[in-house]
């Protein structure tokens, strides 16, 4: 039972670090500032937001540091990274001293590889300690990375509402501190060569992860709603307040866990929820399933190449039908190597539905700074920074449907990244028909959802197509996709903006940076951006088709599990 609610415990404690350490959803707060003060061309700027999504091509180190060193050293390591990248920034941006280009470009890189290194923490914290429900767990801690950007704001108003260079200090800071909260209960976790003793436990865990969603939401809601009254020092130190109380609330499950046996008793029991919409894989089941995925029921097996066999007489006719038959996905969960990995051809659709979707997202939240400035709308990047960071908390909320909703509506969850990445192209091209504000907050609120959907749902959408063992390697090198968007579609929108910046009538100076004014400094970038959104919302819905009959097998050989 101690065990049980010490679990509970790092999964609050991850949540706080994932809260604060999403420090790259606020570069657009000071990056006009920074920009003014190193005297660059958007391009430039452009390779420093580029210097700092870098970071996540260096994941794979913080993997081998903890095959050698304890979690809570790689945590304080990253921690370190980001007072170093972050504090010299902010050195810098005072004028307190005075760093060539490139030197800045590396802090940069070195305060993104801190960010990568405490996803990498979070991510082994909540796999060690939920196995069974790991989707439920990753989803609900990624989600709070989106909420960044919206606390920073109510810390930075509530010091000082008209410095935004303050959030450099922030960011170099308060993940140094945040890592000491959380030091106890990760210090305090299970061991890992102990196992959790109670598999009733595990099967009630669903109850206890839906508290906390109706909590998470509560608490975005909270920051979505109240942080345009935070321009206020007064107002934005009593709001904070407020948050900091959802965020230590959680704290109050290991007490729940605790009474367990009673809420078996009164709650659980009568409702039934093992047979709930919200119930995943029975751990008991495991090994059963494990080895029907992987082909090991002959009957299962039989009735899958007669499916494919009926598909092939269906699709193969036509360049279509063979496109989405070669080297298709037969069985979920099939460890893939990396050599495999980058042969499969739905690895490489994958790669671009994220490349082209939720790659392309990011770039834009980099770019809302110079975007809003353009469009003379300059008071409002706080609360549009803020704006995307909530609805992306939002979409990474939401990425956990496939699991709350698996025996209500079952679908695939490639199926479900479709959908998200629907409304990418929608917001670009309603940037490209209207400039009005109303239209630039509906567009930013539903490129963040949508990004922070497939943030979330990569991890297990990784891990389901290409193995779970595999995951951790593969999902980095999925990643390298991130980098690659950022300079290709940062450089893109730079290279617009510089043109059209040096026209007479658009023409405006920020210490001395060059600044474009008007709808034409990201009218071309935005028609761009929107039509490469709709090559990733094709891609992802290939990777439905050729995939779905692998879900629809996995999800037949579970029902005949339960059955007996």
């Amino acid at each position: 039972m101690v065990g049980q609610s010490r679990k509970w415990m790092v999964l609050v404690a991850t949540t706080w670090i994932q809260a604060f350490t999403g420090t790259n959803f606020d570069f657009s707060s000071y990056s006009s500032d920074l920009k003014s003060v190193l005297g660059i061309s958007q391009v430039q700027l452009n390779y420093l937001s580029v210097a700092s999504d870098m970071g996540k091509a260096f994941g794979w180190c913080s993997g081998v540091s903890l095959m050698y060193l304890p979690l809570w050293v790689v945590m304080f390591m990253a921690a370190f990274l980001g007072l170093s990248g972050y504090g010299f920034q902010f050195l810098v941006i005072q004028r307190i001293i005075s760093l060539p280009y490139f030197l800045v470009f590396l802090l940069c890189l070195l305060a993104g590889v801190s960010i990568c290194w405490f996803n990498t923490v979070c991510y082994v914290l909540c796999i060690r300690n939920f196995s069974v429900n790991r989707a439920l767990a990753l989803s609900l801690t990624i989600s709070f990375n989106g909420v960044s950007a919206a606390l920073y704001t109510l810390i930075a108003n509530a010091i000082n509402p008209s410095d935004d260079t303050l959030y450099l200090f922030l960011n170099a800071l308060v993940p140094l501190f945040t890592s000491g909260v959380a030091l106890i209960p990760i210090l305090r976790q299970p061991p890992d060569l102990q196992p959790l003793p109670d598999h009733d436990a595990n099967r009630r865990d669903p109850v206890s992860f839906v508290c906390l969603y109706i909590l998470a939401i509560i608490t975005g809601l909270y920051l979505l709603l109240l942080n345009s009254l935070s321009s206020d020092a007064s107002r934005a130190r009593l709001l904070f307040g407020g948050a900091t109380a959802l965020l230590v609330l959680p704290l109050c499950l290991p007490g729940i866990v605790y009474a367990r046996k009673w809420a078996y008793r009164t709650f659980y029991a009568n409702f039934r929820f093992d047979n709930s919409s919200f119930n995943l894989i029975d751990p008991d089941d495991l090994d059963e399933l494990h080895k029907e995925l992987l082909g090991g029921n002959d009957q299962s097996n039989g009735m899958m190449n007669t499916s494919f066999s009926v598909s092939n007489m269906i699709h193969k006719e036509g360049w279509f039908g063979k496109v989405m038959e070669k080297d298709r996905l037969t069985v979920l969960g099939e460890e893939h190597p990396a050599r495999l990995l980058v042969r499969r051809w739905d690895f490489w659709l994958y790669f671009f539905a994220y490349f082209c979707g939720g790659t392309i997202g990011l770039v834009y939240s980099n770019n809302l700074g110079q975007i809003t400035q353009s469009l003379g709308y300059n008071s409002t990047t706080s609360s549009l920074v803020t704006l995307y960071s909530s609805c992306s908390f939002f979409g990474r909320l939401l990425s956990a449907a496939p699991d709350f909703l698996r025996e209500k509506v079952y679908f695939a969850r490639t199926g479900w990244l479709a959908v998200a990445l629907v409304p990418t192209p929608i917001a670009f091209f309603l940037l490209v028909a209207s400039g009005s504000e109303t239209m630039l907050r509906a567009s930013t609120c539903l490129i963040g959802m949508s990004s922070g959907f497939v943030f979330s749902a990569a991890v297990s959408v990784t891990s389901e197509l290409f193995g779970p063992n595999s995951a951790g390697l593969n999902h980095n090198i999925l990643i390298t996709n991130i980098p690659i968007g950022s300079l290709l579609y940062g450089l893109l929108a730079a290279l617009v903006y510089d043109s059209n910046a040096g026209s007479s009538d658009q023409l405006g100076l920020l210490g001395e940076a060059t600044v474009c004014m008007g709808r034409e400094c990201y009218l071309q970038t935005f028609i761009w951006w929107g039509c490469i959104s709709l090559i990733g919302l094709v891609s992802s819905f290939l990777l439905f088709m050729r995939t779905r009959q692998a879900y629809s097998h996995f999800e037949r050989n579970r029902n005949r599990t339960y059955c007996f």
